[in-house]
């Protein structure tokens, strides 16, 4: 039965449907683009809250749809196997990635969507999720993904694969973003395998 499928698949954490809502509303009224998208000169003016927002702004509704799309289905597979992980990434990637393009990509003057928090995301998750199994090829399979889409747009020179189509004709992928994200998921997946190792019990440790 339908309603039985849907029981058991749940909903996404609430801190997604939060992000979801949040960009939804900023696509409603294109007004308020201006003060919320990262912008590098805004940025060094001491508008800091762009590091965030800028993030949750896209340039038309099929930037919008793609990368909200990716987080919910993001946040209904394994983000609700990983919710802290989760909740840190989507707080503390945006400032991350604003940080990176800010020191080492002076030419992006403008930047914004989800897609660069997904990928961390995903990498992130993807890592957490994989023990090493041999047999268990869901997770490998998304990090070789994730690198082939990073090595296809460093060869496009940042413009990644054009199969969104923007409101603006200027903007194109940002691959310094996208590295941005995986240094993070890279930085936090050895953060907490550090912390687990902490935490577990000391026979489990020497067990292994």
């Amino acid at each position: 039965m339908p309603a039985d499928w849907l029981r058991r698949l749940g909903t996404p954490p609430w801190f997604y449907l939060a992000v979801l809502a949040l960009a939804l509303v900023i696509q409603l009224f294109p007004a308020w683009r201006g003060a919320l998208i990262y912008e590098r000169d805004a940025l060094a003016a001491g508008e800091l809250w762009r590091a965030w927002t800028g993030h949750l702004v896209h340039f038309g509704w099929p930037h919008f749809g793609a990368d909200t799309a990716l987080l919910l289905i993001i946040g209904w597979t394994i983000g609700r196997e990983f919710p802290r992980a989760s909740w840190l990434g989507l707080l503390l990637l945006p400032p991350f990635i604003s940080a990176a393009v800010y020191w080492t990509d002076p030419a992006m003057q403008r930047y914004a969507g989800l897609s660069a928090v997904n990928l961390g995301l995903l990498l992130l998750l993807a890592a957490r999720g994989w023990k090493g199994d041999r047999r268990d090829w869901f997770w490998p399979a998304i990090v070789v993904i994730y690198v082939a889409e990073l090595a296809y747009e460093i060869h496009r020179g940042g413009r990644g694969g054009g199969f969104i189509a923007f409101d603006d004709p200027d903007v194109k992928v940002a691959t310094s973003a996208h590295l941005a994200a995986a240094a993070y998921a890279l930085v936090a997946w050895f953060v907490a395998r550090f912390a687990d190792r902490r935490t577990r019990p000391a026979d489990e440790t020497f067990s292994k």
